[in-house]
């Protein structure tokens, strides 16, 4: 891969990674406490919205744009990418931990959530906060760090070559 190719991979890997990981900290310091100070419906009813409105083309693409634009990455440096290689690689260990918490933690959270009805029919709010919010905010804040751990090895990639 030319070298111009390579740092336009490399470099879209970081901003797309690094917009992911800005989504994820939003919530775990705004979004989750501002909720948390509300009542069970606001709280429901807010993530629910928020749930339908994230699966869209721009998080999307930036969510499943950096792990394949590192992988691209690190398959452009493999055999002779020293130092830079070595951050690619942890880079895309992060954003598997991250695919893996989203995938296996989050979303399901998320599709519980949705399958609990409209927030008006919901007969005990208190009951599906309890189930829903403290797991989601723990997971939340792994995926965060390890999104965050993801954008700073690619930082260091570029920062390396």
């Amino acid at each position: 891969m030319p070298e111009p190719v390579r740092i336009a991979v490399l470099a879209g890997a970081a901003g797309a990674t690094g917009l992911v990981a800005g989504v994820f900290f939003a919530y775990a310091c705004s979004v989750m406490p501002g909720l948390a100070a509300t009542d069970d419906r606001t709280l429901i009813g807010t993530m629910q919205s928020i749930n339908r409105k994230i699966i869209n083309g721009w998080f999307l693409s930036a969510f499943l744009g950096g792990p394949l634009l590192v992988a691209v990455a690190v398959a452009g440096y493999v055999g002779d990418g020293g130092a830079v290689l070595g951050w690619l690689v942890a880079a895309l260990l992060c954003h598997l931990v991250t695919l893996g918490v989203t995938g296996r933690c989050n979303v399901p959270l998320n599709n519980r959530l949705e399958a609990a009805g409209p927030v008006e029919r919901i007969t005990d709010l208190t009951a599906v906060r309890q189930w829903f919010e403290a797991p989601w905010v723990r997971w939340n804040l792994v995926r965060t760090v390890s999104s965050v751990a993801a954008f700073g090895c690619l930082i260091g990639a570029l920062l390396a070559r």
